[in-house]
């Protein structure tokens, strides 16, 4: 929940942002006083993943000096504790506009009036269990017409489309998510394997009648581990330095990145999990819960199939038109 607000003050923070000043100033204001969280919804049970393409179902319509919001959102995340909400919606005019509105948390909870929001706690998932990311149900939310923060044609959000300086924004934004979220589906790998060393270190069969870590096959895995490890360090410390530079590298680029950290940390707790047996599966142990969370850093959008035909496409490109 933390990456997702850091990643949306990070686009905030752009010089180029879209959003209108005032807007900007009382989201990073109410953070700075009170903590506030924002995060973005838009993910739809009809739409999926807006990144697949597609126009969503939410609409947002205008109503005297502002507009009503109406739809169906799906992976909240941190619902229970999210003070804005940014929300990928269309316009209801034709033709249609596409693109943000940002949803004040506290003023979309007064429904005396029938505005508001309905949270369906429907969050029942593999792993990250405690992120909150529940439905979200939009019943003509009202929010000030400068909420309407960022409205394109649905051409312009395609990277096609985009001006140079939107491809711009996109690879920053990309580099830093893949940064955050790398570094966080790291940490549980690193977790999973300092509880794997402190296993096989304490951990003596009788049979053996010394610990499992004196064992060269136990000691290959451990190291397998950390050259895992060790790469994604690599590569998550790079990104981030060329981040911070102001030349992130390209949004493909960063898939690429993520693609390797996320699979490293997916590999990590399975080797862990190997080497465990039983007693990493049992939930008596953090193990088991380290592998569960790892898994999701699969559904975070790039995803790998997007990740790797884009890499192949720009393979191609580089010795020619690719068909």
């Amino acid at each position: 929940m933390l990456t997702m607000t850091y990643l949306q003050h990070r686009a905030l923070g752009r010089a180029d942002s879209r959003w209108p000043e005032r807007v900007r100033r009382a989201v990073f204001a109410s953070a700075a006083a009170d903590g506030a969280l924002i995060n973005a919804l838009r993910v739809e049970p009809e739409l999926g993943s807006p990144a697949r393409g597609g126009l969503p179902a939410t609409v947002a319509r205008r109503s005297g000096d502002g507009w009503r919001i109406s739809g169906h959102k799906l992976y909240g995340t941190g619902i229970p504790a999210l003070r804005w909400l940014a929300v990928w919606a269309r316009t209801d005019e034709a033709p249609p506009r596409v693109g943000v509105f940002l949803v004040p948390r506290d003023a979309a909870s007064a429904r005396a009036d029938g505005d508001g929001i309905r949270v369906i706690e429907s969050w029942n998932h593999l792993g990250l269990r405690a992120s909150g990311s529940h439905e979200v149900v939009f019943d003509d939310a009202r929010i000030p017409f400068d909420h309407a923060v960022d409205l394109r044609a649905p051409d312009a959000w395609a990277p096609t489309g985009a001006s140079q300086s939107d491809v711009d924004a996109h690879a920053d934004q990309q580099a830093w998510m893949i940064v955050l979220l790398g570094s966080l589906y790291d940490a549980v790998a690193r977790a999973a394997r300092d509880w794997v060393v402190g296993f096989a270190k304490s951990r003596a069969p009788a049979s053996l009648g010394a610990p499992l870590a004196t064992l060269p096959r136990v000691q290959e895995i451990v190291g397998e581990i950390d050259a895992l490890l060790q790469t994604n360090r690599v590569l998550l410390d790079d990104a981030a330095a060329r981040a911070d530079a102001g030349v992130p590298p390209d949004a493909d680029a960063s898939g690429l990145v993520k693609f390797t950290v996320t699979n490293h940390a997916i590999r990590v707790t399975e080797l862990a999990l190997q080497l465990s047996g039983n007693h990493g599966l049992s939930r008596h142990n953090p193990l088991e819960r380290h592998h569960r969370d790892v898994l999701c850093s699969r559904i975070h959008t790039p995803q790998n199939d997007s990740i790797l035909v884009a890499a192949g496409r720009a393979a191609f490109a580089a010795h020619g038109d690719a068909r």
